[in-house]
C-alpha cells in the first residue's frame, strides 16, 4: 500500500471509531485510563530499550543536545505519563456537560453541550511521551487521533502505542481509537494536514519551521503555537530572593522546553541588588547572558560571567539552551511593552509585591498563560491540573494555553421545547 493509500485508510479507522468513541461510557474511558497507567509502569524496561535505539539512532545522526534531551525516555517521565493518565481518570467527565440554558421569550430553554471533536491529527517531533499525553486525552474526550511522530522517535512511539492498543480493547474500547502512522516517510503528514473528511482538526507541536508548514498547507483546522519566548520581568517592589530563586528555575529548571523564561526583565529601580545575585547563579550553572548596555555593566562585576551584547533579535529568540537576554526597563509600563512587542504569546511571568502592578500585568499582557510570583515552567497541562495537554495553543479562539480535555471538545447548540412553533 503506498503513503496516499495507507493514511487515507487510517482516516477511515479513525473516523469509524470516533463514533464510537462519541458514545463510550465515563466509567469504559477511565478504564482505559487506569490501563495505560498500569501498562506503563509494568514496562519501564522494555520502554526504555526502545528508546535506547531511537537515541542511539539519534546521537550517530548529531542531534543537538535539546533535541537528545527531548528524545529521552526516563522513568521520571514514564511516571509522569502513568500519573496523568490516573490524573484524567480521576477528573470529571464533561462530555454532555450542559452549559448556558436560559428561557427565551418564546417559551423555548437554549443553551450547549459539550461533545467530542471527532478526530484531531498531530504531527510532533521528538518527545515520545507526547503519544501518552496525546492518546489520554483523546480517550477522557471521547475523541479518536491520527499521531504522526518524528522519524527520531519511531521505536518508542510505536512501543508506546501498542501499550495504548491494549488499554482500549482491555477496557472494550476500539483499537483504532488512537493509531499511530507507521511510516516515516515525509509524505504522510501532507496527507494527513489535507483530510477533511476524516480529520477535523491538526495539532502541531514541534519547532517553529513544522508548525509553519502545518499552518501554511493544511486544509485542515490547526490549533498551534509557533515558539515560546518566555518573559520572567522582576518588578519594583518585590522580594529579591524569591526574585533570585524563580527566576533561577524558570531558565535553568530544564532548558528544552518552550515554557522555559528566554528573557529576563528587571525594573531598574531592583536592578543593582537583584542582578548580581542572579547572575551569579547563571554563571555558576554556566548559562550566557545577553545583555542591554545597562545590564551588561552591572553584570560585568559578577566573577564568571558569560556576558554578550543583546541584538534586536536576542528579544525575539527562543533559544531553548542555557542562554538568556537580560534587559533593564525604566518600570512596569516598559516592561509590558516590551514582552506585548518581542513575546510569542506563550507565557509570561512577574515578580512583583505590588498588588496593582500584578493586576495590570495579568490584564495587559497578551499571552496564552499569565502568572504572578510564580516560575514560567509551570505552563504545563498537568502543572495546571488538567491531567495531561496537547499542546500550548497562542492562538486566540476555540483553544488558548494548555489544551487538555476540553480543547478536544466543541459545543452545539440544544433547544428544548414542549411544542412551541415561530410566529
Amino acid at each position: 500500500m503506498n503513503v496516499s493509500d495507507h493514511m487515507q485508510a487510517l482516516g477511515l479507522q479513525a473516523k469509524t471509531a470516533s463514533a464510537l468513541m462519541a458514545k463510550a461510557s465515563a466509567a469504559v474511558k477511565n478504564q482505559a485510563l487506569r490501563n495505560l497507567a498500569q501498562l506503563l509502569r509494568a514496562n519501564v524496561q522494555s520502554l526504555q530499550a526502545d528508546n535506547a535505539k531511537d537515541l542511539a539512532r539519534a546521537s550517530d545522526a548529531g542531534l543537538d543536545a535539546p533535541m537528545l534531551d527531548r528524545l529521552k525516555l526516563t522513568p521520571k517521565v514514564i511516571e509522569t505519563c502513568a500519573q496523568g493518565c490516573e490524573q484524567l481518570a480521576a477528573m470529571p467527565d464533561v462530555i454532555g456537560e450542559i452549559i448556558g440554558m436560559k428561557q427565551q421569550p418564546s417559551g423555548i430553554r437554549v443553551g450547549q453541550m459539550r461533545v467530542p471533536i471527532g478526530v484531531f491529527g498531530m504531527i510532533f517531533e521528538s518527545r515520545p511521551n507526547v503519544t501518552i499525553e496525546a492518546a489520554s486525552l483523546s480517550i477522557k474526550s471521547g475523541t479518536a487521533c491520527i499521531l504522526r511522530g518524528g522519524s527520531e522517535a519511531i521505536e518508542s512511539n510505536k512501543a508506546l502505542a501498542k501499550l495504548v492498543t491494549q488499554a482500549l480493547v482491555d477496557a472494550g474500547l476500539p483499537a483504532d481509537a488512537v493509531l499511530l502512522v507507521q511510516t516515516t516517510d515525509r509524505e504522510a503528514v501532507g496527507h494527513l494536514i489535507a483530510m477533511p473528511q476524516f480529520v477535523d482538526v491538526i495539532i502541531p507541536r514541534g519547532g517553529k519551521g513544522l508548525i509553519e508548514r502545518i499552518s501554511r498547507e493544511a486544509k485542515v483546522p490547526v490549533i498551534k503555537h509557533l515558539d515560546g519566548n518566555c518573559h520572567t520581568y522582576v518588578d519594583d517592589p518585590c522580594d529579591i530572593d524569591m526574585a533570585v530563586t524563580v527566576a533561577d528555575n524558570a531558565k535553568t529548571q530544564k532548558f528544552s522546553p518552550c515554557n522555559a523564561t528566554e528573557s529576563l526583565l528587571v525594573a531598574h529601580g531592583v536592578a543593582q541588588v537583584f542582578l548580581p545575585k542572579i547572575g551569579a547563579v547563571y554563571a555558576a550553572k554556566g548559562v550566557e547572558m545577553r545583555c542591554c548596555p545597562v545590564a551588561k555593566a552591572i553584570l560585568s562585576q559578577v566573577p564568571g560571567a558569560q556576558l554578550k551584547d543583546a541584538s534586536e533579535q536576542d528579544w525575539f529568540e527562543e533559544y531553548l539552551a542555557p542562554i538568556v537576554s537580560i534587559k533593564v526597563v525604566a518600570g512596569l509600563d516598559e516592561a509590558i511593552a516590551h514582552i506585548n512587542h518581542y513575546s510569542s504569546h506563550h507565557t509570561e511571568a512577574i515578580l512583583t509585591r505590588d498588588h496593582m502592578h500584578a493586576q495590570r500585568f495579568m490584564r495587559e499582557v497578551d499571552s496564552s498563560s499569565v502568572m504572578v510570583n510564580a516560575s514560567t515552567r509551570f505552563a504545563d497541562g498537568f502543572e495546571y491540573g488538567l491531567g495531561a495537554e496537547i499542546g500550548i495553543s497562542t492562538d486566540k479562539f476555540h483553544a488558548r494555553g494548555p489544551v487538555g480535555i476540553e480543547g478536544l471538545t466543541s459545543l452545539k447548540y440544544i433547544v428544548l421545547g414542549q411544542g412551541e412553533v415561530r410566529s
